[in-house]
């Protein structure tokens, strides 16, 4: 049986192609590795249930039963839906040495993750707002509460 409802992969888009399925800020972001400005992302106080997919491709990357407040003033995760939903990646950009976080499937650029996040994982991915989709009705996920 074969999927007609595949897209074309979306590592092989063009720029130009990227240029018109993103906003301006989100091209920013997502394909020039920006950061949104903390406490300004609409998905930073958000407390519904689902799933945060990436706002690039659509592809599912964190459950916001993964969700907690860092105070960082951006969306906080302490673990991602899937070994290869995200992949990470050494940043040595800005005179310091981080981990970088991209989509698992079209590379764009999510956040950093950092080794001060709660248990089980020790993890926090930081992710930008504006690098996320939530699809509330996806039922993989619970609101913050655990609910």
């Amino acid at each position: 049986m074969t999927d007609t409802h595949k897209k074309k992969p979306d590592r092989s888009l063009s720029d130009a192609e990227w240029r018109q399925r993103l906003t301006d800020e989100q091209y920013r972001v997502l394909r020039h590795k920006g950061t949104e400005r903390s406490f300004v992302g609409e998905c930073v106080d958000t407390k519904s249930g689902g799933i945060y997919r990436c706002a690039g491709c659509g592809e599912p990357l964190f459950s916001s039963a993964t969700k907690f407040d860092s105070g960082s003033g951006w969306p906080s995760f302490w673990e991602p839906v899937g070994t290869d939903s995200v992949v990470m990646r050494v940043d040595l950009s800005h005179g310091m040495r981080r981990t970088e976080a991209e989509c698992g499937h079209c590379g764009s650029h999510l956040g950093h993750v950092f080794p001060d996040g709660p248990k089980p994982t020790g993890e926090r991915y930081c992710v930008n707002s504006i690098s996320l989709a939530l699809d509330p009705d996806d039922a993989g996920g619970r609101d913050a509460d655990g609910e």
